[in-house]
């Protein structure tokens, strides 16, 4: 410790906002650079390996290769994929002496792709999978959380070739078991959700996710055994009503703009005879605008009853690579019949005043599937102060089709049926999807099969986010105290303190820290002469190695020593003569363990 590059804080960095990051900067694992970008020092450097160690062990096992490509890439094959556009402003773009536009590799599917393409060109060379342990750059919006969403992280990517698809749903098994032994032998909960493919194309795609209240990621699931990504749920479609409506009235509704205050007003007014008006009974139409890679801007209107709120984020999965923001003043100009407010169904999509060529004069009009085939609705009147009554779905109104896009609640019916959810949140850290040919049929990535024709290339994708399942460990493994590494990862297996004064505790510490080394053990030892005991014991916490042995003044009284268990706070002593061995064998077991 007296040489090692390490030094550890007492005050919490000021932009922290979790546990991991918190702790890892204080504890000398990493420094700051700029937002979302971390200089890894020695300590981290350690604990990176560590877990790269695990995963390249698991992807050997499961028959992938490895490669490493360059993060520094030309546009071409981005552009021939359409994703140097459609990655829009999370791209990092630059270009050299010669002008020629190059990116930092957010992800780097075309380059597998044509390394595939340039090495092989038969079906007898697949099935194959390659991957790589690389530095990505995405340019995030708002880098937050330390190591959980950077500019700059550590991901290792794989991708399989098939011939077919049901190689492709052979070695997406392959993988997907994988993962899952990789998060065991970290010993990292997770949950397995079905979610959204997003740019990156293609079928079946799933995440894992750690559960964990400061996950950006929120995810459902039910007791029967449902769990998806909020994106990825879909809604059970409501049966058909069948009930009798009376034809559609308009009213005058004046101070209703919003939805309380029109079901109370309604109830006041205009009462049901069987029961009270409900924020249920309204649909409120909610103008949004798509912006897409390109900068253009696509105003369109999202049907959902008034009890429910719109998802920005399920209605941007479901249009991706889009964003999605609420439609301004200036979008909603364009449209004459619009009034913000009190939009209704009867001026959007099918449903609008054509123009002279027949085309419809307002946006596009999409409806939640909580909207069932003949329901009747209050609804906006396209008109201030004023909404239409009895509208009914089917028969008063049409829409362009449906769009998952309200919240989903607590309660909520799983779409397979198995019973209620629950909501949860999560840090994703790993995703694996079924590629299918977007990629191959894009770049030409083809093979003759085995009656001499040219067959486009199946692909699947299987990422895991290295740099941010550490974060994952570290927002695991921690107390009050500072970090508690899994002895997996951990960056020492054992910290040895010299606690005394004299001479002869620090040849005793050291002659420990040398016995375990003999052991095959990594060890740090605190031979910090001029470092008091209460400090030593601080940084040791901090640091958080999975045991420490203390040599100091038991040693000096008795002749023994004492070995910490970091985890449970168990405290053992040992006498010094056999000490390096029993202390070794705790060790070596609980690392198998």
């Amino acid at each position: 410790m007296s040489s090692y590059f390490v030094r550890t804080l007492r005050e919490d960095p000021a932009d922290a906002e979790v546990a991991s990051h918190k702790l890892l900067v204080r504890a000398g694992y990493i420094r700051r650079v700029a937002p979302g970008i971390y200089t890894w020092l020695p300590l981290g450097i350690r604990v990176l390996r560590k877990l790269e160690k695990v995963v390249r062990e698991e992807m050997d096992r499961a028959g992938a290769q490895e490669v490493l490509f360059p993060a520094l890439l030309p546009k071409e094959p981005y552009e021939a994929t359409g994703r140097w556009e459609e990655y829009g402003p999370n791209l990092f773009r630059l270009s050299d002496r010669k002008d020629a536009q190059m990116l930092l590799a957010p992800t780097h599917e075309e380059m597998f792709t044509l390394l595939v393409k340039d090495l092989y060109s038969s079906y007898k060379d697949l099935p194959a999978i390659l991957y790589q342990i690389q530095t990505k750059y995405r340019d995030e919006a708002r880098p937050r959380a330390g190591l959980i969403r950077g500019r700059e992280f550590v991901m290792k990517d794989a991708y399989s070739f098939n011939i077919d698809d049901d190689g492709l749903d052979d070695s997406y098994e392959v993988m997907r078991k994988a993962y899952q032994r990789i998060f065991e032998r970290l010993n990292l909960p997770y949950v397995i959700c079905s979610a959204m493919s997003g740019p990156m194309g293609g079928s079946r795609s799933e995440e894992f996710l750690f559960p964990c209240q400061i996950g950006e990621d929120t995810f459902v699931r039910s007791q029967g055994g449902f769990a998806a990504n909020v994106e990825a749920v879909t809604t059970p479609r409501p049966d058909p009503v069948t009930q009798e409506f009376s034809p559609a009235h308009l009213e005058e509704t004046p101070d209703c703009g919003t939805i309380a205050a029109l079901v109370d007003f309604s109830n006041e007014h205009l009462p049901r005879a069987d029961r009270k008006w409900q924020a249920s009974d309204t649909l409120k139409s909610v103008a949004l605008t798509a912006v897409h890679p390109d900068g253009g801007r696509e105003v369109f209107v999202i049907g959902i009853p008034g009890d429910r709120e719109v998802d920005l984020r399920r209605v941007e999965a479901a249009l991706s690579p889009a964003e999605i923001e609420f439609a301004t003043e200036a979008d909603l100009a364009a449209f004459e019949n619009i009034v913000p407010g009190y939009i209704g169904p009867s001026v959007c999509g099918p449903n609008a005043p054509k123009d002279a060529e027949g085309n419809s004069t307002g946006p596009k009009y999409y409806l939640d599937p909580h909207v069932a085939q003949g329901s009747g609705w209050i609804t906006g009147g396209n008109q201030k102060d004023h909404h239409f009554y009895d509208f009914v779905y089917g028969r008063d109104f049409d829409a362009d089709g449906f769009l998952e896009a309200s919240e989903v609640r607590e309660g909520d019916q799983a779409p397979d049926g198995s019973g209620p959810l629950e909501l949860a949140r999560g840090i994703e850290i790993g995703h694996i999807f079924q590629l299918g040919r977007k990629y191959a049929k894009a770049l030409d990535l083809t093979v003759l099969d085995q009656n001499g024709k040219s067959q486009v290339v199946t692909m699947g994708s299987y990422g895991i986010g290295v740099s941010r399942v550490l974060a994952a460990m570290a927002e695991i493994g921690h107390d009050e105290a500072g970090l508690v590494w899994n002895p997996v990862i951990a960056p020492f297996d054992v910290h040895v303190l010299a606690t005394g004064r004299h001479a002869d505790v620090f040849d005793a510490a050291a002659e420990v820290a040398r016995g375990l080394e003999s052991c095959g053990l990594d060890v740090i030892y605190d031979d910090r002469k001029k470092v008091s005991a209460g400090v030593k014991f601080k940084d040791s916490e901090l640091l958080g190695m999975p045991f420490s042995v203390v040599v100091g003044r038991d040693f000096e009284n008795e002749g023994v020593v004492e070995l910490r268990n970091r985890a449970t706070g168990e405290r053992t002593r040992v006498p010094f003569d056999g000490a390096v061995d029993k202390i070794a064998y705790t060790i070596v077991s609980a690392k198998e363990d």
